[in-house]
Formats: C-alpha cells, structure tokens, sequence
C-alpha cells in the first residue's frame, strides 16, 4: 500500500521561506511521478510543480521563479522549497504520487499560511 506524508507547513511571514518534504512509502519511488498540489479556500485544487521519473520539472505561472521541486531517491522523498511567499500561496498543500501503472495516490495535505 502506497503512503505518503507531508511535513513542513506552518506559518510565515509574507517574503518569508518554508520547505515541504513528503516521505513516500509502499512504491519503488524512482519509478515515480511526483508532485504538488494546493487548494486554497473555495478554490479548486491546482498543480503546484511536479517532477518526472526523469526528473523533467513543471510549475505553476504563479510559483515560477520562487518555488523549486526535488527529490531524494534514497530517502524516498520529495520536496517542495518555497522562496519569497505571498499571502496568494496560502492553502493546504498536498503530494501526490503516480505509479508506472496510472495510479494516483495522495497525502493528507500540510497547511501553509502567509500572512501579510
């Protein structure tokens, strides 16, 4: 069984820094997809950024420039660095894993707020 957890959320001042890092187990990790989502109050989840097995990266217009995705293999994880926050970032962000097979699995999420 696939599981992931994220850690890393919290509260910061805008212009401020945080890093999500989301743990993945029950997969062969290397052979996956990766990415992260966030959804805001009232809004629909969006793609944050997302890495390929390959390791091919893409980002939202809106994070672009502040916000990196990366992996560890050995360590199973994936981490999402965000730089220069803005209160438009705040929502609960959450990892999503796709195996080679299609299937798509998702952690609980991690809150993040901005204030101004």
């Amino acid at each position: 069984q696939v599981r992931l957890v994220e850690s890393g959320g919290g509260l910061v001042q805008a212009g401020g820094s945080l890093r999500l890092s989301c743990a993945a187990s029950g997969s062969i990790f290397r052979f996956n997809d990766m990415g992260w989502y966030r959804q805001a109050p009232g809004k629909q989840r969006e793609l944050v950024a997302a890495m390929s097995s390959g390791d091919s990266t893409n980002y939202a217009n809106s994070v672009k420039g502040r916000f990196t995705i990366s992996r560890d293999n050995a360590k199973n994880t994936v981490y999402l660095q965000m730089n220069s926050l803005k209160s438009e970032d705040t929502a609960v962000y959450y990892c999503k894993l796709r195996t080679i097979f299609g299937n798509d699995f998702w952690g609980q999420g991690t809150q993040v707020t901005v204030s101004s």
